[in-house]
């Protein structure tokens, strides 16, 4: 019986390939998004919040993973679909994906309808997911579950590609969210507004485009280390920049 529960939790993370673009990516992106917000926004997720940042929200999404009552939540993290398809002409999944959880989300938090509770979970979640859209493997195939089932070894450690822009390549430049934060913070205005231009939609399939890429970096069982680091960090920095900066527009957006 034990079995069959514990089974049955995971047979989401099994099917979809799930894991996590690390604390430390997501704090970066809440960080980011704090420098950015409008007046009106920061004082609305400020009560929402409790006073707390969005970077000490922003990995909610995957602390409630422990809980099983929010398996269902499991698919929201991310979308599959063909490389070179855009997402509005793809197949949708029943269990939803991260593009309709941020728009449920979004329409869920600006919505003073609905009960506080309701309303702070979804913020929380947003936050989030907005970030998780901007880990190119969020937005990848359903065949290898994003890359799960591609095995690789990080100095010398076992591996696989999701875990590799999930964790290791963030984990192993050996800054913390704050000095992250800080460098990537430097954004001329006419870049920003570059980089905040276009829609949901646009976001995700520029990741699904990286992630082609990413598909031809590595070759099943193949060491990485030093050289893929040095390869992909600069990819690596501009995803975070551009999940931070344009988190803050999606909450100036929702509160504005």
């Amino acid at each position: 019986m034990k079995k069959t529960l514990l089974l049955l939790f995971l047979f989401p993370a099994i099917i979809f390939g799930n894991t996590i673009w690390s604390k430390t990516g997501h704090r970066v992106t809440g960080q980011i998004a704090q420098n950015y917000l409008t007046g009106k926004a920061k004082r609305a997720l400020s009560d929402l919040l409790d006073g707390h940042s969005l970077a000490f929200v922003s990995t909610f999404a995957d602390d409630i993973k422990a809980d099983r009552s929010y398996s269902k939540y499991s698919a929201w993290h991310y979308v599959n679909y063909p490389l070179g398809e855009n997402y509005k002409d793809s197949e949708k999944s029943e269990y939803g994906d991260i593009v309709m959880a941020i728009e449920e989300c979004i329409a869920k938090v600006k919505d003073k309808n609905n009960s506080r509770e309701d309303r702070v979970f979804h913020l929380k979640m947003l936050i989030h997911l907005i970030g998780d859209l901007h880990q190119p493997m969020h937005a990848s195939r359903e065949e290898d579950k994003g890359g799960n089932d591609i095995q690789v070894q990080w100095f010398g450690q076992g591996s696989n590609l999701h875990k590799v822009w999930d964790k290791n390549l963030i984990d192993s430049y050996g800054m913390t969210y704050t000095e992250l934060a800080s460098e990537l913070n430097g954004v001329s205005r006419q870049k920003r507004k570059e980089i905040q231009s276009g829609s949901i939609y646009d976001w995700v399939d520029e990741s699904h485009k990286i992630c082609d890429q990413l598909y031809d970096s590595v070759e099943v069982g193949e060491k990485l280390g030093y050289r893929y680091s040095y390869d992909h960090n600069n990819l690596l920095f501009q995803q975070l920049q551009k999940g931070g900066l344009r988190l803050a527009k999606v909450l100036n957006d929702v509160f504005g």
